[in-house]
């Protein structure tokens, strides 16, 4: 008996499986619901022509709640190993859609100017192609200044979303401002991430091929 415990003991033990996550766990379904919130957003912010201060409000509340989603599922997802292959296609597109339904909104109600609503749309879509580009070399994190964006432009939207005056409306509109200045500032900064980690994938598959023919 003690022969074959100490035999059972000194093999080494199979590592234990790693559970899957199924796809129905509590961050998927968050990031289900913030893509179900951007058509409710839309038809709220768009009814009655956009004029209804009562409409917007509830525009609002559909849109922060699509915020708020967007921080805590993916905290879920890392913290309690929930990362699906669904969570990662899908959630940076509910992301990007919350945030470009609000903007092509106001844009088009004439609250904010189509160019702003265009140089944030364009660096979103940008830096998501260029994630993909040099995804084979590795990944670009998300920055601390890319966070702050994140912030100053939800914040920014929202208040845009409801219907404000006096210098509420004054201070909106310096929110904005620093949001697109964020937005075009750590944008720059991911195309240099991505630029080097680029040459330095570009280097090591080319030291590899190297090697390899100094070894024959």
């Amino acid at each position: 008996m003690s022969g074959a415990s100490a035999s059972a003991a000194g093999r080494p033990r199979p590592a234990p499986a790693v559970r899957q996550a199924g796809l129905w766990n509590i961050a998927n379904v968050l990031t289900m619901l913030r893509l179900l919130l951007v058509p409710a957003f839309v038809l709220l912010m768009m009814h009655d022509g956009g004029a209804s201060p009562a409409w917007r409000s509830f525009a609002w509340a559909a849109f922060a709640i699509a915020m708020i989603t967007d921080v805590f599922d993916g905290h879920l997802a890392r913290t309690y190993n929930l990362v699906t292959d669904f969570g990662k296609i899908a959630d940076p597109i509910a992301d990007k859609a919350i945030m470009g339904a609000a903007l092509v909104c106001l844009s088009v109600l004439g609250d904010l100017p189509w160019w702003v609503t265009g140089v944030i749309l364009f660096r979103e879509l940008g830096i998501t192609l260029m994630r993909f580009w040099v995804i084979k070399h590795g990944v670009i994190p998300a920055s601390r200044g890319g966070k702050i964006k994140t912030l100053t432009q939800g914040i920014a939207v929202g208040m845009y979303v409801l219907v404000l005056s006096g210098p509420l409306a004054t201070f909106r509109w310096w929110v904005m401002a620093v949001a697109v200045v964020l937005t075009v500032a750590t944008g720059l900064d991911y195309v240099r991430q991505a630029v080097v980690l680029h040459r330095a994938g570009l280097a090591r598959e080319r030291a590899a091929r190297g090697d390899g023919g100094d070894g024959r």
